[in-house]
This record gives structure tokens, sequence and C-alpha cells, in this order.
């Protein structure tokens, strides 16, 4: 298929992954709107008009969503403009990622403002790559004690009037939210959000664990790159961290490139919570997918980026295809296991699995081709193929 069409198509012999299990040598239907129209076995008999490309040794799985992304290859959600929205989608969709969250980080009044109305633009008139889902708000609404690389200046107390400001900014397409629940006004923040529809997150947050017990009753669902920017886990007082682990009302974003959370970590969570109460972020920034090197506010050495000072990590070098790859790793487990942690958690979290997260009839066909090492051959979006490698040519076969 050429890249940008969106026709009706008929993938067969592949391996699905589909939510009762893997279909064997299966078949998908894409419809001509962009959705799925049917998927099935090998048997499964379709109409003789219709495109069919033979996937034979190949893996068919859902997209990836990522909730928690601020850029790559050299683009800035923050900038605020729709170039850097789309080139992010675009990047992004070279490693496996179908739909995202634009995800702000504390500034000033103004520079968010900007972000958000960039973001809410760049969905109106839609980008090249992954699909622009809507915004994750990170901060300003934090505590400076676990503010980790959030500018300490910009931080503030969540005000309502702000609040409401920010969703006018963002014409009401804020997904998710990540705030100090225990920070004065938390209680109101929260509700506000959650009565909304926004999912809550606590996130650079120093609570308690009654703290978090309490914010879970006000309305906060979610927790941000879980172990990170958060009151560790200690037997005498669980904090933040603990909270996550224990309470089922929480989902645990995951950050699983294997520095900011050890890879024992990572099994930690996915044991204790199970996958569909993991949900896996990238935590990218402006640099990942470049060289190392000096990046003004933060240095990358060996995909690591931290302050130039030295004193906290500053966002990751991940990329969702990736991290599918490191969780498989670090936790024994197969892919199977580990997709709905990239793809159905992250459409329910934020009120997508309507439409996102699955391969299954009447969803959007948000999919990925892999081969056998899961190698990327092509990133499908909404029947639109948004990323081809150079090898599709030789491994996928039109048959008419």
């Amino acid at each position: 298929m050429a890249n940008g069409d969106r026709k009706p198509a008929l993938w067969i012999n592949a391996d699905i992954y589909a939510p009762d299990g893997i279909i064997k040598r299966g078949r998908i239907l894409v419809d001509g709107e962009g959705r799925i129209g049917d998927v099935g076995g090998p048997d499964t008999v379709y109409g003789d008009d219709i495109p069919v490309f033979d996937a034979e040794g190949l893996k068919i799985v859902p997209g990836f969503i990522d909730v928690h992304v601020h850029g790559g290859n050299g683009f800035n959600a923050m900038e605020g403009t729709y170039e850097d929205l789309d080139g992010i989608s675009r990047f992004h969709a070279r490693h496996g990622t179908t739909s995202f969250l634009a995800t702000t980080a504390t500034a000033s009044n103004e520079r968010i403002t900007k972000a958000l109305e960039a973001a809410a633009d760049a969905m109106r008139r839609g980008v090249s790559g992954a699909e622009l889902l809507g915004i994750h708000l990170e901060g300003p609404f934090l505590n400076v004690k676990r503010s980790g690389a959030q500018s300490k200046d910009d931080i503030r107390p969540p005000d309502l009037g702000e609040i409401e400001r920010f969703m006018r900014s963002a014409g009401q397409r804020i997904k998710l939210v990540t705030l100090a629940p225990e920070a004065e006004g938390g209680r109101e923040a929260v509700r506000y959000f959650a009565e909304r529809g926004v999912t809550v997150s606590a996130g650079h947050s120093d609570a308690t664990y009654e703290q978090a017990a309490e914010a879970i009753a006000w309305g906060v669902s979610h927790t941000t790159h879980h172990f990170n920017g958060m009151s560790p886990l200690h037997h005498r007082e669980p904090g933040l961290a603990g909270a996550g682990l224990t309470r089922p009302e929480l989902t645990t974003e995951l950050i699983a490139d294997g520095i900011h959370v050890h890879p024992a970590a990572v099994k930690l969570l996915f044991d204790v919570k199970s996958p569909m109460n993991v949900c896996m972020i990238t935590d990218a920034v402006a640099c990942c997918g470049l060289p190392d090197g000096d990046y003004g506010r933060v240095v990358m050495t060996g995909g690591r980026i931290y302050l130039k000072d030295g004193s906290s990590l500053a966002g990751s070098s991940l990329t969702m295809l990736q991290a599918l790859k490191n969780a498989m790793s670090f936790t024994g487990l197969p892919m199977e296991r580990i997709l709905p942690s990239l793809t159905r958690v992250p459409a329910r979290q934020i009120r997508m699995d309507c439409r996102k997260g699955a391969l299954e009839a009447g969803k959007d066909a948000d999919f990925l081709i892999l081969d056998q090492e899961l190698n990327l051959i092509s990133t499908f979006v909404a029947g639109r193929e948004a990323y081809r490698s150079q090898e599709s040519g030789t491994i996928i076969r039109k048959l008419k």
C-alpha cells in the first residue's frame, strides 16, 4: 500500500495478536474508513474485490499508545508549534506508536497555554504520523521536593481559575493530568478534573500512603512514571510508591528503559500489579533519537538524559517498541502478556478504549507489522500506512 493511502485491504497468514489470544495464520480486514472490519482465522472468507496482502511469517499487533511523551528527534511539545507536534507524531510512528498524548512540562502560564493551544490546533488539523489523541498536562501543580527535572521556579499550588483557563486553551482536550494531590488545593483540583472526565495521576508527589489513599477517594486513579518522582517505598511508610503497588484503584505508569527503574523493579511491578494495571510510557524528550551530546538544559550520554548539573534524570530516549522488548527481557513474560500494557491499558486510562487498544471489529485500524525478531516492518494508523521499513517490499507480498 502506498504511504498515505486509506483503502480496504485484507491481510492474511499473519500471527494476529487479538484480545482473546494469538490467531495463527489469521486474517484481518481493514475497511475504507480506517476501521477494522473483521478479524478471523485462516478459513475466514471475504469478498473477491479486496486487495490481499500476504504477511506469512509476520506478526500483526495492536498499535502502541503513549500517554506520556514530550518529544523526539529534536521536536518538543512545549515549543507550541504544529511543526513540533507533527514531528513528534512522525518520529514515534517509526517506533511503533500509533497514538499519543502531547505532554507538557512545568513552565509559566503563558508557555503552557501556548503549548495547549498548539496541541488543540494540531488535533483539529491532524498530524501525519501517530494520531494525536489529546493532552497530558504534567505540572505545574507538583511538589518541589519531588520535582525531578521539572522547573522548580514554576511549580505552584493548584488554582481553579488557572485550571479552568488551561481547560479552555486546550479546547477541553486534556485527557490526563499529573499533579501532587497533597498540595494545598489538591483535593479541589483532583475533584475538578475527575468530574470532567480527565484521568488524574499522582506524580512528582511526596504524598504519604495515607494521603495517597485520601486522593484515591477524591478521584486519583493513576500514577505518573511509577517509582520516579514520588515518595519511595519504606517498610514503615509505604509512600506513593507503596500505594501504587498495593491499591487496586491505581494504574501505574512505567518507563521500562532499565535506567529510570531497575529491571528487577520492573519485574516486581508486573508481578504485583499484573500487565492490566501497568501503563507503559516513554517519557521521551526532544533529544530522543538524536546522538549523544549537550542539548542545552540537558546532556545525553549513552542514551541517559540528565540535567546538566547531574541532579536528576530528565526524561528518556526510550521508544515504545524498545519498551516492549525491554519488558519482555526484564520479566520473562511473552509478548502477548506484555502487550496490554502498551495498548489496552493506556486506551482504558484515557477513556479511548471504545476506539483504540485492540484488534477487533469496529475499532480503529491501528496496527503494527513485526517480523519474528520484533523488528518493525510497517505502522498503520486508522488504516493509513504511517511508516514503512526499507525491508517491507521484500517481506510483504501483494497477492491481488
